[in-house]
C-alpha cells in the first residue's frame, strides 16, 4: 500500500500476535474453568448419590427441580421422571400434603428449617414414614426461590428402637430374676436359724395345747358329774381331785401364752414371705433403722454361734425406697462381714454398724475386724461374679446386685479397708425432706 512503510506492517503483525496470544490464554483459562466446574459438578453429584437420606429441591411453586438417588430408589422413578412434578404427588396422605404445603408457603421460614414427619409413597405404593426438614432456598437477590427438603426414613429407626426397648425389658426381667435368685440364696443360708427361731414359739404353743387338752378332759368329767346331779359332797371331792380351781386360774395364762407363741410364729413367717417376695419398683417411705435391726436379727439367726454386733439404734431415719431391697443390701453387707471375721483372727470377732445423717443424706457403715480386702481386689469387689470365697460358698452376685440396688435408690455404695484393720462398707442414701 502506498504511504505504508515496512515498520507499520511490523506493528500490525505484532498486534495480531498479541491478540492471538491472548485468545490462546483465554481459551486455556476457559478450559481450566470448565474442568474445575465439571469437577465441582461431579463432586456434587457424587455427594448426592452417596447420601442415604432423601433430598429434593423444589421451586417456589413446589415443583421438583432436582432429586438424589436415594429418593429415586425409594419412589421407584428416575430423576428425569421426577423433574417438574409436584412434590405433593409423592405424599401418601392429606395430612402430609397439608404439612408440606404449609412449610413451603411459610413466608417467615428460617434458615434452620422446619422438621416435620411426612409419609411418602414408595415404589410399591405403601406409605413410608420420613422425618423431613424443609429449608428455604434463597437466591442472590435475597428472595426465596424454593425449598430444599432432606428426609430420613424412620421405619428402620423405629424398628431398631422397638428392638432396643424389647432388649431393655428383657434385661430388666433378667436383672429382677438375678435379684430374686440372690435373695433366695441369702434366704437359704438362714434356714437353720429360722428353724430354730420357729421351733421356740411352736414348742411353746404345742406345750400349752397339750395342757389345755388335759384341762379340757378334766372339765368334761366335772361337767358330766354336774349334769348327772351328783351329791354336793361327791362334787366337792371330784372338784378337789381334778384341781378345778387351779385349772381355772391357769387357763388365762395358757391361752395368752398360746396366742403370743402363735403371733410370734406368724410374724416370723410374714417376715420371710416379705423378704422372699419379688419387690415392685414402687418407692415408699422406709425407716432405715428398722431395716438394719431386721437384717441384724435375721443374719444372726443364720449363724451357728452368735456374733458380737455393735449397733446403737437411734431416732427413726426415713428414706424413699423398697424396704425388701434395702434389707437385702444390709443383709448382704452383714453376711460378708460375718464371713470375713469367721475366717480367723487373733481378736474376738466383732462387727460395728453405724448410722449418721448429714446434709440430707444418711450414711450407714458396716465394719468388721477381719483380715480386710486385698488392695488388688478393691477395684473389682462390685464386679458381677467376682468373689474371693471358696467354690460353693458364694455366687459373686451379692455385692454387684447390692451396688445396683443402691444406685437405683439414688445412693452410693463403696468399700475400703479401715485404719484399725478389717473392711468397711459405706452405704449412702438421700433422706426424705
Amino acid at each position: 500500500m502506498e504511504g505504508v512503510d515496512e515498520s507499520t506492517w511490523l506493528d500490525v503483525i505484532q498486534k495480531m500476535d498479541e491478540v492471538y496470544t491472548r485468545l490462546i490464554d483465554d481459551e486455556v483459562e476457559l478450559e481450566k474453568k470448565n474442568a474445575e466446574l465439571e469437577q465441582s459438578q461431579q463432586f456434587i453429584v457424587s455427594v448426592l448419590t452417596s447420601m442415604s437420606d432423601v433430598l429434593v429441591v423444589c421451586d417456589e411453586r413446589g415443583l421438583i427441580e432436582q432429586a438424589n438417588a436415594a429418593l429415586c430408589e425409594l419412589v421407584g422413578r428416575s430423576e428425569a421422571q421426577l423433574s417438574g412434578t409436584p412434590l405433593v404427588d409423592l405424599l401418601a396422605d392429606a395430612q402430609s400434603v397439608a404439612l408440606a404445603r404449609a412449610a413451603m408457603d411459610k413466608a417467615d421460614a428460617t434458615r434452620a428449617g422446619q422438621a416435620i414427619e411426612l409419609n411418602l409413597l414408595d415404589h410399591q405404593g405403601q406409605a413410608v414414614s420420613v422425618d423431613a426438614s424443609g429449608t428455604p432456598r434463597i437466591g442472590s437477590n435475597g428472595r426465596r426461590m424454593g425449598t430444599v427438603w432432606v428426609g430420613r426414613p424412620t421405619a428402620e429407626i423405629k424398628r431398631a428402637y422397638h428392638e432396643m426397648r424389647a432388649a431393655h425389658e428383657a434385661l430388666k426381667r433378667t436383672q429382677q430374676q438375678l435379684l430374686h435368685s440372690e435373695k433366695m440364696a441369702s434366704l437359704g443360708q438362714l434356714v437353720a436359724g429360722v428353724a430354730h427361731e420357729l421351733n421356740n414359739p411352736i414348742s411353746f404353743v404345742l406345750g400349752n395345747v397339750h395342757a389345755l387338752r388335759k384341762y379340757c378332759d378334766r372339765l368334761q368329767t366335772y361337767m358330766g358329774a354336774l349334769h348327772a346331779h351328783q351329791p354336793e359332797a361327791e362334787l366337792q371331792a371330784l372338784r378337789q381331785k381334778l384341781r378345778i380351781e387351779h385349772l381355772l386360774g391357769d387357763l388365762p395364762s395358757l391361752i395368752e401364752g398360746t396366742i403370743e407363741g402363735a403371733q410370734r410364729t406368724a410374724d416370723i413367717v410374714h417376715g420371710l414371705k416379705r423378704f422372699s417376695a419379688m419387690d415392685s419398683e414402687e418407692r415408699t417411705p422406709v425407716n432405715l433403722v428398722e431395716v438394719i435391726e431386721r437384717a441384724i436379727h435375721w443374719v444372726q439367726k443364720g449363724r451357728s454361734a452368735p456374733v458380737d454386733v455393735r449397733w446403737q439404734p437411734g431416732e427413726p431415719c426415713t428414706v424413699m425406697g423398697s424396704a425388701g431391697q434395702l434389707q437385702q443390701v444390709m443383709m448382704n453387707l452383714l453376711q460378708n462381714a460375718f464371713d470375713a471375721i469367721g475366717s480367723g483372727g487373733a481378736a474376738p470377732p466383732c462387727v460395728w454398724v453405724g448410722l449418721r445423717v448429714d446434709a440430707g443424706r444418711v450414711c450407714v457403715s458396716v465394719r468388721d475386724n477381719g483380715p480386710g480386702v486385698p488392695p488388688e481386689h478393691l477395684l473389682r469387689i462390685f464386679d458381677p461374679f467376682f468373689t474371693t470365697k471358696p467354690v460353693g460358698k458364694g455366687t459373686g452376685l451379692g455385692l454387684s446386685i447390692s451396688y445396683g440396688i443402691v444406685e437405683r435408690h439414688g445412693g452410693r455404695l463403696s468399700a475400703h479397708n479401715a485404719e484399725g484393720g478389717g473392711a468397711e462398707f459405706i452405704l449412702e442414701l438421700p433422706t426424705t425432706a
